[in-house]
């Protein structure tokens, strides 16, 4: 029989696990838990937020398996919490458990609330949003589980979904994990290069598209994009085609008409028993070797940490509206999108659109309309639209705001004021979110916090409940006091991170476990303030040792993005005879700024000298009409560098970009700049 409990009970009912447990451990109360779950009833008191903290780290046990016990609906209990060795890359957890992740979205939500709204697909023109109930949204669930096995999708197969966000995306992720099989979903963005090296890494043999996308009033022939790919793909058998418009595409004998299949099909799909560490998706990021690295992550782990991190980062509440406008095809789509949203039985919204369509209110519009009460957007998308001013934030009603997040990477200071004053209008606190695809979930934010607890502008702040933080050396020592810099690693495990690397455990050990044997390597550089606070510096690649003094190119580019005349910029480091390497910045202007360029050059220089130090001043200034970005917004680093090294030839795969045209600007803006500079 499955076990099932109400969002409200089972918040309750965790509370108190938890603090039983604290209880029991140390014996004695410190915390009151109605301050970090509010909808807990029945604690009375000051509440202490670095007391569960603690403990969550201390004995991270207990705090994890009475978060699992009492947040995740199981077919059979777990036996051991977790068996973890980060030295040999060991990650396991929850293990004797069995449970079916579909039937924590979707079942238990159903048998408690079917008419409560789970999506909110805000389709690409405005006012022609689709809400999908749970129980609407377990139907579509089951008939697309029983269609794929009918077809011979079986337990532990990888199906790869190649769609934009909308409600068939969703039931296509869920009806994986309902009949056991993995998914491998792949930003519908990619070239067909780019999305069949994908499937043959994943080895599916089904994918799942559309015939077209449709993205800021613009079409894309995915279908003919997958019709490309797959001629490359010897394992695929089926093409599963749903249709997003009425435009007819050519289908061959492996397609499948998707939705008249599905009617087909009963509306009761069995649940497949799944244990723990069973793989629930493969998600491919980018790699310092440019092939991209299939991460592994698994059920029940997964899921219990993108819950809890959904609820208590965002200070989610029964019957709110959560708004993640990050598309299917990152794991953060996947985290507060999908999982995360539907495991809480939240509403959540599925966001097809760009952030200037078909004006740049578009967001705030929808904001207004959907009644939105939590925002989860990208840094770069917040210095977008404000280059266009605020117009068109005060043009709409965003009353029902009630947290502001941010996701991607660090935010620059200017944006996170702006974000803060004119977005929230001062009272929604800004969220700024650090944490991986390798992570699975958010590991550093300002939130779960005492609502009054101090929020800094441009810093991810605080570890999340379970997260033990630690800088290290470049001798690999832990670095103890504030007020200091080093390579960001993680101390112990977590439930939500990834287990290995697909077909290559070794180089997940190698990245992420070796770096630092004992801890988990992020990648990250990170500054720990004197009170304690964790500010991201940047990828230690993207550290710059200037004359023997090392510099965070995100630290530059704040002070860069300081600067009034400034929307947003990049800065990277090159090769200097001299002082070993050089800072170069690229900076993208605000729309009719009147300033001579040589003007504002010697302006920024000055800022970078007072707010950081002289050494820290580019050498080069290059003004740009745009930075090359992939479509879910990331400015592509790697692809600049080359520019400045002058390796045209070693730019890599720029499939990706939102905009490939963008690198020739740069180029060109490059010859020009070195020419000038020569002949002065």
């Amino acid at each position: 029989m499955w076990l099932s409990c109400t969002p409200k009970y089972a918040v309750a009912s965790f509370s108190r696990q938890i603090f039983k447990s604290y209880f029991h451990v140390l014996g004695r109360w410190r915390c009151n838990v109605a301050a970090f779950m509010p909808e807990a009833a029945g604690f009375e008191g000051v509440w202490d937020r670095s007391a569960l903290q603690d403990f969550s780290v201390s004995d991270s046990e207990s705090f994890w398996a009475a978060a699992a016990r009492q947040r995740l609906s199981w077919i059979r209990a777990f036996h051991t919490v977790q068996d973890c060795d980060l030295s040999r890359g060991q990650i396991r957890w929850f293990e004797g458990g069995k449970l079916n992740v579909s039937v924590n979205c979707l079942d238990r939500h159903v048998h408690t609330c079917p008419e409560r709204v789970a999506l909110i697909w805000e389709r690409d023109e405005p006012g022609s949003e689709v809400k999908v109930t749970y129980r609407q949204l377990l139907e579509m669930t089951c008939r697309l589980g029983n269609l794929l096995r009918r077809r011979g999708v079986k337990r532990g197969d990888c199906v790869t979904i190649y769609m934009p966000p909308c409600p068939l995306a969703v039931a296509s992720m869920l009806a994986c994990a309902r009949i056991g099989a993995a998914h491998n979903v792949v930003f519908a963005g990619f070239s067909a290069e780019a999305l069949a090296e994908r499937i043959r890494d994943a080895q599916s043999s089904t994918v799942i598209t559309v015939n077209q996308g449709v993205r800021g009033g613009k079409l894309t022939e995915l279908k003919a994009t997958v019709d490309a790919a797959v001629h490359n793909c010897p394992t695929i058998q089926q093409v599963f085609v749903a249709m997003r418009t009425e435009n007819p595409v050519a289908m061959t004998a492996r397609d499948v008409a998707m939705e008249e299949e599905m009617l087909k099909e009963d509306v009761v799909c069995e649940p497949a028993a799944m244990d723990s560490e069973d793989v629930l998706f493969l998600l491919y990021t980018s790699g310092s070797t440019g092939k991209p690295k299939g991460l592994v992550h698994t059920q029940a782990g997964y899921l219990l940490y993108a819950a809890l991190t959904h609820r208590y980062v965002f200070s989610y509440h029964d019957g709110d509206v959560f708004g993640c406008v990050a598309d299917i095809g990152w794991i953060t789509g996947h985290s507060y999108s999908v999982y995360g949203p539907l495991a809480n039985g939240g509403t959540t919204v599925l966001f097809e659109s760009t952030p200037i369509y078909p004006d740049p209110g578009r967001y705030w519009e929808m904001v207004q309309r959907l009644k939105i009460n939590q925002f989860y957007g990208a840094p770069t998308a917040i210095r977008l639209l404000l280059k266009y001013g605020d117009q068109w934030v005060h043009e709409y009603d965003r009353s029902t705001l009630k947290t502001l997040g941010s996701v991607g990477e660090p935010i620059n200071t200017e944006a996170w004021e702006w974000y803060y004053r004119v977005v929230g209008d001062g009272r929604c606190p800004v969220v700024d979110t650090w944490w991986q695809t390798e992570t699975g979930g958010i590991c550093i934010s300002p939130r779960p916090s005492d609502p009054d607890a101090e929020i800094v502008p441009g810093m991810a702040m605080r570890p999340f409940f379970g997260i033990k933080p630690v800088l290290m050396d470049t001798e690999g020592k832990e670095l103890t006091s504030n007020d200091t810099s080093g390579a960001l690693c993680i101390a112990q495990p977590w439930p939500g991170m990834a287990r290995t690397i697909h077909n290559n455990h070794q180089r997940f050990i190698d990245t992420y476990c070796q770096p630092y044997p004992g801890y988990f390597f992020t990648g990250d550089g990170g500054y720990r303030s004197k009170d304690g606070y964790y500010q991201i510096t940047g990828r230690l690649d993207d550290v710059i040792n200037v004359s023997g003094h090392r510099i965070g190119t995100a630290e530059i580019e704040d002070v860069v993005n300081q600067c009034s005349a400034v929307a947003e910029s990049a800065v990277i480091g090159y090769s200097h005879d001299i002082k070993g390497q050089g800072v170069y910045a690229f900076v993208v202007l605000k729309k009719d700024v009147d300033i001579q360029e040589a003007d504002l050059s010697l302006e920024l220089n000055n800022m970078v000298s007072t707010k950081i130090a002289k050494y820290a001043s580019p050498d080069f200034i290059q003004f740009v009409r745009r930075l090359p970005k992939t479509r879910s917004g990331k400015i592509m680093r790697r692809v600049l560098r080359k520019v400045v090294d002058r390796d045209l030839n070693r730019l890599g795969d720029l499939s990706t970009l939102d905009d490939p045209a963008a690198v020739e600007e740069i180029i060109q803006g490059h010859r020009e700049l070195c020419g000038k500079q020569q002949s002065s």
